[in-house]
């Protein structure tokens, strides 16, 4: 094996990578406008949920109820007839519908307990779970605290103190632009090698290499480090750029850290990408099996949910997974500001497994070779 063979072979990787504009525009858009997006438009997040109110009490609790619902969680209520809310909820105006009834603060006073009915357009799940949570603590903070003008209110025995430590706001959309960024990484570094190989086989080129003095060895070392190059790139401006910069989400680790994790995520994903670029016999074969093993790498390896909410026979088996280590390391690192000593058994993981996956890459390829 020779070292300026498989430079020359990287190099010639990387020309092949610039003449295909779409891979080209597949990077461009993976690590830039689809983690802004992704990270911005987050669906678990209220935000800007559009709300009216039906006020048909016209009493100054009714009023304190109105005033209570404002941006960023809520647009500004639209105060509507009883006539119009479900019109404007069947034309998809309206998330939320909250019916203030009459006599609503007379009742209060008397010590009933008077109904608020709250129409909710479950159509929009997202916001439909939690803008009710949101809507019911409003109205019960605002009746509490009007009604405590005339009783004495209750004191909790208890004082919780919330502390949130690494995301004190609780933005969802910081959570959302990192798994993004992984989910990003895992994806192009699978195509990239498995497009590279499965482009030379449908053009031919593949034969032209065997007639050289290259091995096996060198073929595959070739396309794993040229690939690997450019994701690292494209994921060093995604964080930089995009997630530092323009969606402003501030990073509390080593970014050399996180990209000498992501180098040893990229070393085990393109032997991943090689070895199923071999086994399909076509580009659309390849696009299959990349769909039966993003999801899996993606949703299960505690880059969605969780691991800890997973059941347990799963978080046994996504151990074997380079991403399941990859995704505590980006965590614990740009989120937490961990170091090496704590990071290092994902290092050695994500190097064990990549170490796996290349030699029964590189015997797979040997036999696609023959």
């Amino acid at each position: 094996m020779r070292l300026k063979n498989i430079l020359q072979l990287g190099i010639k990787e990387l020309r092949g990578l610039l003449r295909d504009p779409i891979l080209l525009l597949l990077i461009a858009y993976s690590f830039s406008l689809s983690i802004y997006t992704g990270a911005s438009a987050m669906p678990e997040a209220l935000s800007r949920a559009a709300i009216a109110i039906v006020d048909e009490d016209r009493s100054p609790v009714s009023g304190r109820i109105a005033l209570a619902f404002y941006p960023p969680y809520f647009v500004v209520p639209r105060l509507i007839s009883a006539a119009e809310m479900d019109s404007r909820m069947d034309a998809g105006l309206d998330t939320f519908a909250l019916d203030i009834p009459p006599n609503f603060q007379r009742d209060l006073l008397a010590g009933r307990s008077p109904a608020i009915q709250l129409n909710v357009d479950a159509t929009r799940m997202t916001q439909a779970f939690t803008g009710a949570g949101h809507i019911q603590s409003i109205v019960t903070s605002e009746v509490n605290e009007f009604l405590s003008r005339y009783r004495s209110g209750g004191t909790l025995p208890v004082d919780l103190a919330l502390r949130a430590r690494f995301n004190q706001q609780l933005n969802k959309s910081w959570f959302g632009a990192i798994s993004n960024v992984i989910s990003s990484i895992t994806m192009l570094s699978i195509v990239l090698t498995g497009a590279a190989l499965i482009r030379e086989r449908e053009h031919g080129t593949i034969e032209h290499l065997l007639v050289m003095p290259v091995g096996p060895v060198e073929i595959m070392l070739s396309k794993i480090w040229s690939m690997a190059l450019v994701v690292l790139l494209a994921s060093s401006f995604a964080i930089l750029v995009v997630v530092k910069g323009l969606l402003e989400i501030p990073i509390e680790g080593s970014i050399a850290l996180f990209l000498l994790g992501t180098a040893l995520q990229l070393f085990a994903t393109t032997c991943m990408g090689i070895f199923l670029a071999t086994v399909a016999g076509s580009m659309p074969q390849f696009g299959m099996l990349l769909m039966l093993v993003l999801l899996p790498l993606q949703v299960l390896s505690g880059g969605v949910t969780p691991r800890e909410s997973m059941p347990e026979i799963i978080q046994i088996i996504m151990l074997a997974a380079p991403n399941t280590h990859f995704v505590i390391l980006a965590q614990a690192v740009l989120f937490r500001g961990a170091g090496l000593s704590i990071v290092w058994p994902q290092l050695v993981a994500l190097l064990g497994i990549g170490a796996v996956l290349f030699y029964f890459s590189l015997r797979r390829f040997r036999q696609f070779l023959r």
